[in-house]
């Protein structure tokens, strides 16, 4: 792949459910479609929702690499999209007594790990972020190329934002860019700070695996522009791309 394209980016939410695994999962499957390896990471140890996109059971995961227990090869899981590229997936799902020890320091070093063993494993890494506080995140936040912090168009939303935005700044690892989701929602508010606007999805998803769905083209822009790719996407209305 090019050289000037950028391989880690974090999605950080602002909040539980703003979208954050979702928007991730639709960003793998759009690379994927352009043929790019891509794999998804967890660091949302709490909330486990990459878990739900995965069809298999799950014995190793990403807290098993983070305390040491299993290597990153052993707990991937790829996607079954009918796509020319791959997507595989590394989901936090674990006992608790393990999930307290994945968030030392220690372990919080064997994910710095885990993501450069990613990036040379895979031509794009993505990692889902919860709210920064634990060391996993923290972690990961300085050690990626790119990092977007997700808020959904809700005043909860905006009201988050700046918060999280500030913890970044303190981390001396600031976000790049803002993306909002559920932009079409009927509670939706105006965002006039997003960089990128995602309207809603379809509940099963990925929906951008449909070259047609409202998502695709939103999701394009946004993968296109935060990791400085160029690529040769096609959808079902061009002109769409145009006005876009």
């Amino acid at each position: 792949s090019n050289s000037m394209e950028r391989s880690t980016l974090a999605l950080v939410g602002v909040a539980g459910g703003a979208g954050t695994t979702r928007t991730t999962v639709e960003m793998a499957a759009t690379l994927a479609r352009a043929d790019r390896s891509v794999a998804v990471l967890d660091a949302a140890f709490g909330t486990q929702g990459l878990a739900t996109y995965v069809d298999d059971r799950i014995p190793d995961d990403m807290t098993a690499v983070a305390t040491g227990d299993t290597d990153l090869g052993d707990a991937l899981y790829d996607a079954d999209y009918d796509v020319p590229g791959r997507v595989a997936f590394c989901p936090a799902h674990a006992p608790f007594e393990r999930l307290a020890r994945a968030k030392t320091p220690e372990a919080a070093r064997a994910v710095e790990a885990a993501v450069a063993d990613a990036a040379a494993r895979f031509d794009h890494v993505l990692l889902d972020v919860p709210p920064v506080a634990a060391n996993q995140a923290v972690a990961v936040l300085t050690t990626v190329d790119q990092r977007a912090l997700v808020a959904p168009a809700t005043q909860r939303g905006v009201d988050l934002l700046p918060r999280q935005r500030g913890r970044l700044r303190d981390l001396d690892a600031p976000a790049d860019a803002v993306i909002a989701t559920r932009t079409e929602a009927a509670d939706a508010v105006t965002v006039d700070y997003a960089d990128h606007e995602l309207p809603v999805g379809s509940p099963v998803g990925p929906t951008s695996l449909d070259a047609g769905s409202p998502l695709a083209i939103p999701v394009a822009a946004a993968t296109e522009a935060l990791l400085d790719i160029d690529w040769e996407l096609e959808f079902e209305d061009p002109g769409l791309l145009d006005r876009l």
